[in-house]
């Protein structure tokens, strides 16, 4: 594989499962050294990163939490340097329609969703403007535009990651710094099963039949995988893919969600 991500660094939120694994591996099969951070570090997915990456950095990191991100950010420059990629990966959901949304869920995931990035953004962006290059990745959603009733907040925390990553692209681009979002439909991964399970009992039905009817819903009749959201944010770190920005590319498998 084509190592053009030789002497990069990449911090990667939410690198230890789902989509952010995915491409933190990616990343990392092309020559870049990443850094995960997450407030939870399993393991098992440390090893996995650890087998394909020759420098990996693994701290906590809270994305809701102001100090988390100085304090990592901090800590990471001090023993790699600056980061030149930035894959804002971490993300929650909840479960509630408008009626009767709890307040506290509300708020923690805009928090995540939302603020999380823009925490990461404010934190990695100057230096990457005073380095001229830099890509910034944030995992949106087909729900930013084809909402779901019981999935609100989630829904305008994605809307609102739209409008954040237009404005990162509008600084950014005169000092050689691109940012996009990569919006997916369902994608199979530990939040989906999350999901699966809370559908199959409200509805009342086994996972594997929500499975199945969701996946009969699709165009393409089966679901995205990760590695796929990790080929095309490995391919819009290469330099020749600078003019991409400001963009929400819909990984969407011809599905409206």
């Amino acid at each position: 594989m084509e190592r053009y991500l030789e002497g990069r660094l990449a911090i990667v939120t939410g690198g230890f499962a789902g989509i952010g694994k995915a491409i933190a591996i990616a990343l990392a099969e092309r020559g870049a050294t990443i850094a995960v951070g997450a407030r939870r570090q399993p393991e098992a997915a440390i090893a996995e990163l650890e087998a394909v990456s020759d420098s990996l950095f693994c701290d906590k990191l809270d994305v809701a939490d102001v100090e988390s991100v100085a304090a990592y950010v901090t800590a990471l420059e001090a023993r790699h340097g600056p980061a030149d990629i930035l894959v804002n990966a971490a993300g929650v959901t909840a479960h509630e329609y408008v009626c009767g949304h709890d307040e506290q869920s509300w708020l923690d995931v805009i928090d995540i969703n939302l603020s999380g990035p823009f925490r990461m953004i404010r934190a990695c962006l100057p230096k990457m403007i005073e380095r001229r290059w830099g890509r910034i990745i944030n995992i949106g959603s087909t729900a930013a535009h084809t909402a779901t009733a019981d999935h609100a907040a989630y829904c305008a925390s994605k809307s609102g990651l739209l409008g954040l990553n237009r404005a990162v692209a509008l600084e950014g681009a005169p000092h050689g710094v691109s940012s996009v979002t990569i919006s997916p439909t369902w994608v199979q991964t530990e939040m989906m099963d999350a999901s699966m399970n809370t559908q199959a009992r409200n509805a009342g039905i086994s996972v594997e039949e929500e499975y199945a009817r969701v996946i009969a819903q699709q165009p393409q009749q089966r679901l995205v995988q990760p590695r796929e959201l990790g080929a095309l944010a490995a391919f819009l770190c290469r330099d020749e893919a600078l003019g991409i920005t400001m963009e929400d590319i819909q990984l969407n498998a011809a599905a409206l969600w």
